[in-house]
């Protein structure tokens, strides 16, 4: 990178962060690998931004897993996608001994990314990780970043047609649990995309439950 700020943020140097970028890179599409790097450089610039001090190697991870969940041995799990890159991040930090507080970190940021208005109140990887992925998918905080370092970012991991792409992946990787989606932002993907899903609602089901008032 030859701008001077995004130069500065690194890729953890560690066996843990080399052993992370092969498997998701081996494991999930050039969609989501170049996706979740732009989320870790993204989310490290404006964690310097707001005078946050991180762990980059925890942040790495986090960053790298947060949407491990859309792939498609999870289509049938029943549960979030978030939640199963959550728990593919704890299965990977255990087998490396990962001390426990370090682990509940990456496993909170990737659950939460998709939970706006929460994570910016919790620790910084948390913090980060969404503040990367709102940066990247949203557009959000766009302009506290300078036009020389996202072009850096952007050179070194391109996202031609990301917008739609992306959108296909949440679509193909929710579309086989729309339950999951009830109370999340994913329900408005498979509005958008998915003809004759219904939204769940909040108050209907409040209304409907089987209290008598």
């Amino acid at each position: 990178m030859t701008s001077s700020r995004a130069a500065e943020v690194q890729i953890p140097d560690t066996a843990l962060a080399r052993e992370a970028t092969e498997l998701i890179r081996d494991t999930t599409s050039e969609l989501i690998y170049h996706h979740s790097r732009r989320v870790y450089f993204f989310g490290s610039l404006q964690g310097r931004n707001r005078g946050l001090a991180f762990d980059p190697e925890l942040l790495y991870i986090g960053a790298m897993f947060h949407d491990v969940g859309l792939n498609e041995e999870f289509h049938a799990s029943g549960r979030r996608f978030e939640v199963d890159g959550a728990e593919e991040a704890r299965r990977f930090l255990q087998a490396h001994d990962v001390p426990a507080d370090g682990i509940r970190r990456v496993w909170t940021a990737i659950a939460l990314h998709t939970t706006p208005g929460i994570p910016a109140f919790m620790e910084p990887e948390v913090a980060l990780v969404t503040a990367g992925v709102e940066y990247d998918v949203l557009g959000i905080g766009y302009d506290d970043i300078p036009e020389a370092d996202r072009a850096a970012i952007v050179a070194l991991h391109p996202r031609p047609d990301f917008k739609r792409r992306i959108l296909a992946a949440f679509t193909e990787g929710v579309r086989p649990k729309p339950e999951t989606t009830f109370g999340n932002v994913k329900a408005d993907v498979l509005a958008r995309f998915v003809p004759g899903f219904e939204r769940g609602d909040f108050v209907d089901t409040v209304l409907g439950s089987p209290w008598k008032e």
